[in-house]
Formats: C-alpha cells, sequence, structure tokens
C-alpha cells in the first residue's frame, strides 16, 4: 500500500509529492519505506518473519536511543529529530504486522479497528507529523482516512487475503468459505456493509482536510479521491469479484488532477 523509496517519483501520487519540500519528501518516502517493508516480512514471509519483525523493534528501538545499525534505521533517525515522529508510529504498525502472522480474526468492528489503528491509522499520523500537521483534529483525520482506505483495502483484496489464510471481516467465514464462494450471499453482504463505513469515513476525512492547510492536504486529498474512486469501481462491478478490482493508471490520474483542482479551487 505504500511507496518504496523514492518510487512515489514514478507514481500517480508524484504530483502530490512536487508541493512538499524536499525534506518533506525524503521523510514521507523513508516512512513509507518501512511500512513496504514490514508489509513484505509478512506478505513475502522469509524464512522467520516473526525474527524479522523482533529485529525491526530493536531497530526502532535503537532509532530512539540514537544508535541504529541499519541504513534505513539511519534515515528513520534523522527524521524522527527533524519532525518528531512519535515511537508509537513505528511500533503499532509491527504489532499489527504480528497480528497478521498470527492470522488473528475480528468478532467485531470494535476489534478490527484495533487493527486499524494499528496498520493505518499511525501511517496517516505519521504522515500528518511529518507534514506539520497535529492536533485532536490531525487525529481524527487521521482515524477517517486511514481506516477508510484500509477497509477499501479489506474490500478488494477479501480473496487475495482468504489465500494468505486471513480473513479481517467481522464474521464467522472461514478463507476457504470465501475462496469457494460457498457463502457468497453473506460475503457480499459482508463486504457492502464495510464499504458503508468506508463511505462514511471519506466523508468525514474530506470535511476534516477543509480546515486544514490546504497545500498540505494535498497528498491526504490525493489518496482519499483515488481510493475512493476504486471503493466505488468495486461497488459497480459487484462486491463479489473472482479478482480484486483496481484502477487503470488513467484513473488514478484522472483523480490525482481531481484532487488537485479541489486544492486550488
Amino acid at each position: 500500500m505504500t511507496p518504496k523509496q523514492n518510487s512515489y517519483k514514478k507514481s500517480s501520487f508524484g504530483p502530490a509529492f512536487f508541493f512538499l519540500s524536499a525534506k518533506c519528501r525524503r521523510a514521507l518516502a523513508d516512512y513509507y519505506e518501512f511500512c513496504r517493508l514490514m508489509d513484505d516480512i509478512v506478505d513475502e514471509p522469509c524464512k522467520n518473519p516473526a525474527e524479522e519483525l523482533n529485529n525491526w523493534t530493536a531497530e526502532i528501538e535503537r532509532v530512539y536511543q540514537q544508535t541504529p545499525q541499519t541504513e534505513l534505521g539511519k534515515r528513520l533517525q534523522q527524521n524522527v529529530l527533524c519532525f518528531s515522529v512519535p515511537k508509537d508510529r513505528f511500533l503499532l504498525l509491527i504489532a499489527g504486522m504480528r497480528d497478521d502472522l498470527e492470522g488473528k480474526k475480528y468478532s467485531s468492528y470494535e476489534q478490527l479497528n484495533i487493527y486499524l489503528h494499528r496498520v493505518a491509522v499511525v501511517v496517516g499520523q505519521a504522515t500528518l507529523d511529518i507534514l506539520g500537521v497535529q492536533g485532536e483534529q490531525a487525529d481524527q483525520l487521521a482515524w477517517a482516512l486511514g481506516s477508510a482506505v484500509q477497509l477499501t483495502n479489506i474490500v478488494r483484496d477479501v480473496k487475495e487475503d482468504a489465500r494468505l489464510g486471513r480473513v479481517y471481516l467481522p464474521c464467522t467465514l472461514s478463507p476457504k468459505e470465501i475462496l469457494n464462494d460457498t457463502k457468497k450471499k453473506e460475503l457480499c453482504a459482508l463486504l457492502h456493509q464495510a464499504a458503508q463505513k468506508a463511505y462514511e469515513n471519506y466523508t468525514q476525512a474530506f470535511i476534516l482536510m477543509t480546515k486544514m492547510p490546504r497545500l498540505k492536504m494535498l497528498p491526504c486529498r490525493i489518496m482519499g479521491y483515488v481510493y475512493l474512486k476504486n471503493l466505488a469501481k468495486i461497488e459497480k462491478e459487484g462486491f463479489c469479484s473472482q479478482r480484486p478490482i483496481k484502477l487503470t493508471k488513467f484513473e488514478k490520474l484522472m483523480m490525482v488532477f481531481y484532487a488537485i483542482s479541489k486544492t486550488f479551487v
């Protein structure tokens, strides 16, 4: 979900970074590289993903002790000092990755919200830290947009996640039932419910953005419109598609330009 080091320059999100300072661009790229690395550890498991997560927990501790050992850790240390990024922006994300490794299931949205906070909301908070937007409204925006984006991912990737043995939707469905479509009607209803919650959160996020510095909101606005468009496309195509429904490059660019127009007009 997050671009690797400097890959944002070649992505459809590139225009969002154009309006930021070079220091902000580098810090965001480094943080997103960390997020992508944590994703890769659990989605493309190495020999011992749990040990890898432990190693990165130790490295983050060293970052805050100003004794990092890895190249990425050294870059993160500079950013942490420059932008006052709290330690939990890293450690909570690692905790969310541990949930994935354990194949944790969720019986209610109250439980799922804890996971959403760990893997998505803290990413939004760290982004806003680097953008220089902090406070209660910033936390509200991080929650609204982060949870909306992650719910969109859950709806989009329900089959892919099931192949990894993961079910994020609050339900009793097993990965096998999701993959075999033996309870397709129930699954579609669950996906529709998750989508509605995401729509509500997108609406709240866009309202909050109007109360904050418009240029600093451009990366958030682009992310929001791109993922909202993707969710709308999933709904139009049908929630129980056999494959993930994603935006084309052209569709992403259209949302980027739309977000830019909403920012300056």
